[in-house]
């Protein structure tokens, strides 16, 4: 079979802009090398409907084997009862616990998505806005941080169905205790999405949701570093929350009526190039070279932080306790748009943002968010944090200097040859 140069080209142009650029977009970070070469395995060729032992297909004794594999690890990984690795995506993740715990147009209660929160936690152009009937809480406009009073004002006043923890863009960790006290009041469900802080959750660095959130999800990439994916989990017997009449704490009925809204629900057949992918990252996550690499990403981006602020820089919240930050740019005269524009040019790849109160649209934002994960992977330390915010500023400061963006950039180049990317491929 003649190769496909075109598309092969443009993935090898793809790793040459991985390997020469700083990437600061906090939801993304390089996986090893044994876990990309697990995801491009012959197990893409499986059909493989239903669960480990329980499937609607023949031959699948070693996607069995793999599956269960993933999920004995992830059990290990964060001390739960109940794992479910099968969903595609964070997304289908979220999608899979409302099917099975709501009914259309119940009620949620979500953290704003201009607040830091997430598309599928209510946002009215996604699923979860459309199918439900979504309420918000947010952050105080002088701290930056959760109100977690106003989230119980808000739940005492419409009662919904299902709480949701979790963000996108917020840089402080969550208080699960005093959510699941609100929760308990009004009746109400919880889910937290820990997306993003899952590696720091996993290595104790962060407060666990599993005592007292009843699902929590996640996706297996960002700061798990593995395969792009999604995973349910359960951290232990809770009250039935389903209203069926099952033994109090009964989490086999709980983790049936899971893996029924994942398939058939929600998903078809599962992805088991990419379960392999995530037994072999779970692998990696339980050794004390992760443990290191996990705190490594706190120090990253507390000295990142550090560094902005003495510059001037307004960071949500003032400072962060996970691997992001939330800057505000309005005190620097430039839009999150074309800061995002003016840094990717330079070799630094950043997400524009919006900010909490925002005066500007989604499209344009004021702010950027910035995360370490994927520098931390490729071995930067807390002082090369300091020259990464140097070269930030400096662009910043003077946006339209092409020749500054110049030699910014081949600044960036030569400075990542010392941190090389999967030397491996050649």
């Amino acid at each position: 079979m003649q190769r496909d140069e075109q598309t092969f080209s443009i993935i090898r142009k793809e790793l040459e802009r991985q390997r020469r650029g700083l990437e600061l977009i906090a939801s993304e970070n390089f996986t090893s090398l044994q876990v990309m070469q697990a995801m491009g395995n012959v197990m893409t060729n499986k059909y493989a409907e239903g669960y480990p032992g329980h499937r609607y297909y023949g031959g699948c004794e070693m996607v069995d084997q793999s599956e269960q594999l993933a999920i004995d690890r992830a059990k290990q990984i964060f001390g739960v009862e109940y794992v479910n690795v099968q969903p595609h995506s964070g997304a289908q993740a979220n999608a899979s616990v409302m099917m099975a715990v709501l009914k259309p147009g119940d009620k949620i209660l979500g953290l704003d998505l201009s607040m830091g929160g997430h598309l599928t936690h209510g946002s009215p152009v996604n699923f979860s806005g459309k199918l439900y009937e979504p309420h918000f809480y947010g952050v105080s406009k002088e701290t930056g941080l959760i109100e977690y009073d106003k989230m119980e004002e808000v739940a005492m006043q419409v009662h919904p169905k299902l709480i949701v923890c979790g963000a996108s863009a917020y840089s402080r960790d969550w208080d699960y205790k005093r959510i699941r006290e609100i929760a308990d009041k009004t009746g109400a469900l919880i889910m937290a999405d820990i997306a993003h802080p899952a590696g720091l959750i996993a290595k104790g660095l962060l407060n666990s949701p599993f005592e007292y959130c009843h699902f929590v999800t996640t996706t297996t990439h960002k700061t798990l570093r593995g395969p792009r994916g999604g995973m349910i989990m359960i951290g232990k017997d809770f009250e039935n929350p389903f209203g069926i009449k099952t033994p109090k704490g009964d989490i086999r009925m709980m983790s049936s009526v899971i893996d029924l809204a994942v398939f058939p629900g929600v998903q078809g057949g599962p992805l088991e190039h990419v379960i392999a992918a995530k037994a072999v990252s779970f692998f990696e996550i339980l050794s004390d070279e992760y443990d290191q690499y996990a705190k490594q990403i706190v120090k990253n981006a507390q000295s990142m932080s550090k560094a902005f602020v003495e510059k001037g820089y307004q960071i949500v919240s003032g400072g962060t306790d996970n691997h992001l930050m939330l800057i505000d740019l309005r005190n620097k005269n430039i839009t999150g748009k074309k800061a995002e524009q003016v840094l990717v040019k330079a070799d630094i790849t950043v997400n524009k943002n919006m900010v909490p109160f925002d005066d500007k649209s989604a499209f344009v934002t004021s702010g950027i968010r910035v995360g370490v994960p994927a520098v931390t992977t490729r071995g930067l330390t807390e002082e090369h944090m300091l020259q990464i915010v140097e070269w930030i500023d400096t662009l910043l400061m003077d946006p339209d200097n092409e020749q500054k963006i110049i030699t910014v950039r081949s600044a960036v180049n030569q400075f990542m040859e010392q941190f090389p990317l999967y030397p491996e491929l050649g």
